[in-house]
């Protein structure tokens, strides 16, 4: 493809949204991208969004990828909508970026998956396209702190414990897959683990700490039934053990933390907010020193400019993305990756429920 890579989004909106506000964004920042069309939640979403962005409005996701100058269909929506968007556009043949969370739950994440064979795909776990996840994965693998002994992970979100709006509140039920669980823990230790390497099994604690919170304008409350604390523990490659803490809607406010101590040395990489949004700082110290900040080398980051923007991450998943389907190499995560990161958060619920370790 020399050509700008014709795209087509499921979720578009003239009112904004994720969408409009970071993937029109970044594929413009990335390059090599050009809008062809969209699917909208009804007739009059549509017709408004054609007019703002100056591109067709289709009425199906078939019709959209059916469309001979739709070359990625990117799905934009919530994610129990996620199956029925996809699976049309797999049949089309048509590469696919589908946001994260990917599936309601494991079993639907690979049925997806399973679909998409043959037909490159793409998930939105753009953490794993972070510059500074990406060196440290270089400095972890190059022995910086030599042999991995344990990883410490603790991740704070302000969800799930604050006021919630009505168009969010399906995160506060379990059966709709887009939890805290799904979300927060899922978009930060997946990059983690692309450090570290994956879990071999997993022992895992949940609870639901504030089972009503207010609807934000109303004067009520709704229920929760997704978990705002997951506390898990497991074995990784090599040996070393890592432990995980993610928790939501606590007072001290949202924030990152990981900590890699290894027999030559330490790293530490801190964010004020989700990692895959905003900005890592590293810090790190060659034997019993005192961690300090360490500078991002050269040539890991394409797009400097963005730093500090939501969509810094988002940019570099796109610019993969376009490499991947031009030919080049593959580095976006795929549905495959997808179905074994829902594997992970299942086995999180199986050891909760039954409190016994699950293998993975």
């Amino acid at each position: 493809m020399n050509h700008p890579i014709g795209v087509g989004v499921v979720g578009l909106s003239a009112r904004g949204g994720w969408g409009a506000g970071a993937h029109l964004p970044a594929m413009a920042a990335a390059g090599g991208f050009e809008l062809r069309g969209l699917v909208a939640s009804s007739q009059g979403s549509a017709r408004a969004a054609a007019r703002r962005f100056g591109v067709p409005a289709h009425d199906s996701v078939a019709q959209l990828a059916a469309a001979e100058d739709v070359e990625l269909v990117v799905v934009t929506v919530k994610t129990p909508a996620h199956r029925e968007l996809v699976l049309p556009a797999l049949a089309a043949g048509k590469p696919v970026f589908c946001e994260w969370p990917f599936a309601v739950d494991h079993p639907e994440a690979v049925r997806m998956a399973t679909a998409a064979s043959g037909v490159p795909t793409f998930v939105g776990l753009q953490g794993r396209s972070s510059p500074r996840f990406r060196w440290l994965a270089d400095l972890v693998a190059d022995g910086y702190v030599g042999e991995v002994l344990s990883v410490t992970v603790l991740s704070t979100v302000a969800e799930w414990g604050s006021p919630v709006s009505e168009r969010m509140a399906y995160t506060l039920d379990r059966e709709q897959g887009a939890t805290m669980l799904a979300i927060a823990f899922g978009h930060a230790i997946d990059p983690v683990l692309m450090v570290t390497g994956e879990l071999r099994d997993v022992v895992a604690t949940t609870a639901v700490r504030h089972p009503r919170v207010p609807l934000a304008g109303t004067g009520r409350y709704v229920p929760v039934t997704a978990d705002d604390q997951i506390a898990i523990s497991g074995t990784l490659p090599g040996g070393a053990v890592l432990s995980a803490h993610q928790r939501g809607g606590t007072a001290s406010g949202p924030g990152f933390s990981l900590r890699i101590d290894g027999t030559a040395g330490t790293l530490v990489a801190t964010a004020a907010d989700h990692p895959h949004l905003v900005p890592l700082t590293v810090r790190g110290a060659r034997g019993s020193g005192e961690p300090a900040t360490l500078a991002l080398p050269a040539g890991y980051d394409a797009f400097p400019r963005f730093d500090g923007t939501v969509i810094h991450t988002l940019v570099h998943a796109y610019a993969g993305i376009g490499e991947g389907l031009r030919g080049g190499a593959r580095t976006v995560p795929d549905f495959a990756h997808a179905a074994q990161r829902h594997g992970l958060l299942d086995a999180v619920v199986r050891s909760s429920a039954t409190g016994r370790r699950v293998e993975l």
